[in-house]
């Protein structure tokens, strides 16, 4: 039975393939993901918040340049890169249109893993450096 490091890489293999298939065979029907850009709670809405990242940056990659070895959580550190190609759901709900521009965000992400799955996953990365790239800004105008 896989734990939360093997689980770890393997989240990040399918997120490269941008394969939803593999990402819900990843994740417990329970289980919760939470990042700055918000918390998926249960394996469905986590697949829809890596499909909304396909659909807004089609090349999206996360290339871990740190693993740690330890067996639970799985942790790694990571880059993820792209180009913001399509519409990209923002933390306050807004959606923001294809702006073209490249990112590239440094992050890290712990998996936890009970019976062979995902139970919690959890990614930090800085959204103000995300929303800079991206020309938007934290603050309302």
């Amino acid at each position: 039975m896989p734990d939360g490091r093997q689980l770890a890489d393997r989240v990040l293999d399918a997120v490269n393939a941008h394969d939803l298939d593999r990402l819900s065979g990843c994740y417990d029907r329970h289980a919760v993901l939470t990042t700055p850009l918000g918390v998926c709670e249960g394996r469905e809405q986590i697949v829809r918040y890596w499909e909304s990242l396909f659909r807004g940056f089609a090349d999206i990659a996360m290339t871990a340049w740190n693993r740690v070895e330890c067996a639970d959580p799985g942790f790694s550190e990571w880059t993820m890169t792209g180009t913001h190609t399509g519409s990209f759901p923002l933390a306050d709900g807004a959606v923001a249109g294809a702006s073209g521009r490249r990112i590239t965000v440094r992050g890290c992400g712990a998996c936890h893993a009970k019976n062979g799955l995902v139970v919690a996953h959890r990614d930090y990365f800085d959204l103000l450096e995300l929303y800079s790239q991206l020309g938007f800004s934290l603050v309302a105008g």
